[in-house]
């Protein structure tokens, strides 16, 4: 009986002891590759939005440090200023901007759009890193779905009013922040708003398979212009994305020693946005800093060339 509790006693003592031992090589799995470019920005203009937390406030402050001027293009116009003035006072770079921008808004896509080309005669990268999560249902102020809005038309829209500036100052960039959740994804064309059926989990997974399907049917575009188009998948990070769902904002909270910090999520952004190896590369999509599979329906050029089309026709624009 003795030996009994023994052992017991031993492997209860044994876990933790692992653990505490595991815990460095399992934190460097979680976070995953590094951007290891050293590659310089001064000279350089870039745009980022949602950048006033999370993955896009690393990247502004990766950016940043690597002396770009960053316009960071957020909704929230004082936690936007707020992120900048920590950015500018960290680095010492006093190039690090906030602008309003409203995603959710065509209106207000259009103004900064115009805002931007009239102050700034350059830009040569642009992020789409802004996005919704799990939202209940709910539409943009033009009437469309809320994720597909914001994660998909709105950086569309965006990118159609600044890619003649982003051609003038070739080489230039565009990156996408999608998501594995793209597998889970299609492009339900009959119901493109979620008005016959929605669940917003899968709503999200439209909605980054549009964004993959979106760098795709662009990059083919833009061949022979110099202007790139890669889409990437962060990882699963620890930030306030989740916030619309309290069981995922729980999760998140437990499960954080296996979450990516922002930091480590930045990484394949600041990755597509700097590597020296990436200028002539288009039309990819990566995860953890290397080239990463892309789902059946993310590889469907007639879906890419429809969603393409389609999206024009929402946004009453000609995007030949």
């Amino acid at each position: 009986m003795l030996n009994c509790w023994e052992a017991a006693l031993g492997a209860a003592v044994s876990v933790p002891v692992f653990l505490f031992v595991a815990a460095p090589y399992i934190r460097r799995y979680v976070a995953g590759g590094r951007c290891k470019s050293t590659a310089r920005l001064e000279g350089k203009v870039v745009i980022i939005t949602g950048a006033n937390t999370g993955i896009g406030k690393e990247t502004a402050r990766d950016l940043a440090r690597r002396g770009a001027r960053v316009i960071i293009a957020c909704r929230d116009t004082a936690k936007a200023e707020a992120a900048a003035s920590e950015i500018r006072a960290e680095t010492g770079n006093q190039e690090v901007i906030a602008k309003k921008l409203d995603l959710a808004d065509t209106k207000s896509i259009r103004e900064f759009a115009e805002r931007f080309l009239a102050e700034e005669k350059e830009l040569h990268i642009l992020i789409n890193n802004a996005g919704v999560m799990l939202c209940p249902y709910s539409k943009t102020a033009d009437g469309f779905e809320m994720q597909l809005g914001v994660n998909h038309l709105g950086h569309f829209l965006l990118t159609f009013l600044l890619l003649e500036r982003l051609k003038q100052c070739a080489p230039a960039r565009i990156v996408n922040v999608s998501s594995l959740a793209h597998h889970g994804g299609r492009i339900r064309f009959h119901d493109l708003h979620g008005e016959k059926s929605y669940n917003r989990g899968l709503a999200y997974c439209h909605s980054k398979l549009a964004n993959v399907l979106f760098t795709r049917e662009l990059a083919r575009r833009l061949q022979g212009t110099k202007v790139t188009a890669n889409a990437l998948h962060p990882g699963s990070v620890y930030s306030d994305l989740v916030r619309h769902s309290t069981v995922m904002t729980w999760l998140w909270k437990i499960f954080s020693f296996f979450l990516k910090t922002p930091c480590e999520g930045a990484q394949t952004s600041i990755y597509c946005a700097v590597a020296e190896e990436l200028e002539s590369v288009t039309g990819q999509y990566f995860s953890d800093c290397q080239p990463a599979y892309v789902s059946p329906r993310g590889r469907d050029d007639e879906t890419a060339k429809k969603l393409w089309s389609v999206s024009c026709e929402l946004l009453g624009i000609q995007w030949d």
